[in-house]
């Protein structure tokens, strides 16, 4: 296995990015790489969910310390996304977590998540379940489907 430096650096930018609140698929990169071939799975998977986990994160801190600023037309997030996440959560709980990685609600999950002031230790464990078991689930598939076995 060749450890391409640009390759996974790209892949972690990526998987930052789209976890924030800015628009960005890691999963189409974290597919071609995996169908390229010659690229560790498991790194793979590791830089993918490391940069998504510090990507909510960085949401958890902007709901934390930022979110009274929410009303002014730049903040990234939209009332609307910001009122459908608390009411999520509202329904959910802190498991809800467990699902940021869904599109659309699981961006302002992890805003709203630093908003309630919800423990960043709990925080990063539930996002990171729901995260890497995302990775791993489209990896194993990708893998499957180009090579036919994992």
């Amino acid at each position: 296995m060749d450890f391409d430096v640009p390759a996974y650096a790209g892949l972690f930018a990526a998987a930052l990015v789209a976890a924030t609140i800015l628009p960005a698929q890691s999963e189409i990169l974290l597919v071609t790489l995996l169908a390229r071939g010659g690229l560790d799975p498991v790194a793979l998977v590791a830089v993918a969910s490391a940069g998504n986990v510090l990507g909510s994160i960085l949401n958890w801190v902007l709901g934390r310390f930022l979110i009274h600023l929410r009303h002014h037309r730049w903040f990234p997030l939209k009332p609307a996304a910001y009122d459908r996440a608390v009411g999520w959560y509202g329904r959910h709980g802190v498991w809800s977590l467990l699902l940021a990685w869904l599109p659309i609600v699981g961006d302002p999950l992890t805003v709203v998540a630093g908003a309630l002031r919800v423990d960043l230790t709990r925080f990063i464990l539930l996002v990171s379940i729901g995260k890497i078991g995302r990775y791993v689930f489209i990896a194993v598939s990708t893998l499957w489907w180009t090579d036919g076995a994992v």
